[in-house]
């Protein structure tokens, strides 16, 4: 009964049971991995020069922003705080 069940299960659906002569060698395995990367890299539309200064300005600008409100946060809260405990 269990020969008939253990040749139904494909060899991809079984343990490998630490079978490491069927997986490639490490050098083999880097290598595909660089390949991949390469090739997805080439599918990557770019940013142009100036799409790139013109998204660092914008970055540039909002953490300006954010900072200035942050500070300003912290300033009312430590008036508050030093207020309500004195010091």
């Amino acid at each position: 009964m269990s020969d008939t069940v253990d040749a139904a299960v494909p060899d991809r659906d079984r343990p490998s049971g630490g079978a490491a002569e069927d997986r490639p060698r490490l050098g083999a395995r880097l290598a595909l991995f660089y390949r991949q990367v390469v090739s997805e890299l080439r599918k990557v539309i770019w940013p142009t020069r100036r799409d790139l200064l013109a998204y660092t300005w914008v970055v540039i600008i909002f953490v300006t922003v954010v900072a200035i409100i942050v500070a300003g946060l912290d300033l009312i809260f430590a008036k508050v705080v030093l207020r309500v405990f004195g010091s």
